[in-house]
């Protein structure tokens, strides 16, 4: 098994203790709201900390997919969240699972700086192709964005 790391960093104008309950705490029904495609995040195995699954189903190409979403690490304290994507259409077929390590640390202007390493755990020799970490990355930004702008657009949330 092949093992590939990538970080990224995205900035954001919400305080890291307001986006981290929207993006941690709050994420299962914020997602459905936020997200078109996305229809339902529902716990099927776990009480929330780390071990919980949880399924993501959506929409795409007209399709109803899911993925399954397996709670690694949760670090309120200092605002982490590690989890790894385990199974379902969010999965290529040459990946065994997809790792993310998630920080918010507090940024300019009381805004956040949101860091992320992303780890491919591939099967055999396979390496995940350039079409996979545009494609993965970009639904991982468009789903952050889409967050951020609930809280945004909502400045009683808290």
């Amino acid at each position: 098994m092949g093992v590939f790391t990538f970080d990224d960093e995205t900035t954001s104008t919400v305080a890291p203790p307001k986006l981290y309950k929207a993006l941690v705490k709050d994420a299962d029904t914020l997602i459905p709201k936020c997200v078109e495609a996305i229809k339902s995040v529902e716990t099927v195995e776990g009480n929330g900390g780390p071990g919980t699954i949880k399924k993501l189903t959506f929409v795409e190409d007209g399709q109803t997919k899911h993925v399954l979403h397996k709670v690694d690490a949760i670090d309120e304290a200092n605002f982490g969240y590690n989890y790894s994507i385990v199974g379902g259409a969010g999965l290529p077929e040459t990946v065994e699972k997809i790792s993310f390590e998630a920080k918010l640390v507090a940024g300019p202007s009381g805004g956040s700086v949101a860091k992320l390493s992303v780890k491919y755990h591939t099967k055999g020799d396979a390496n995940p192709s350039e079409e996979e970490l545009k494609h993965g990355k970009a639904k991982g930004d468009a789903l952050f964005k889409a967050l951020e702008g609930y809280v945004l657009a909502n400045p009683d949330y808290n």
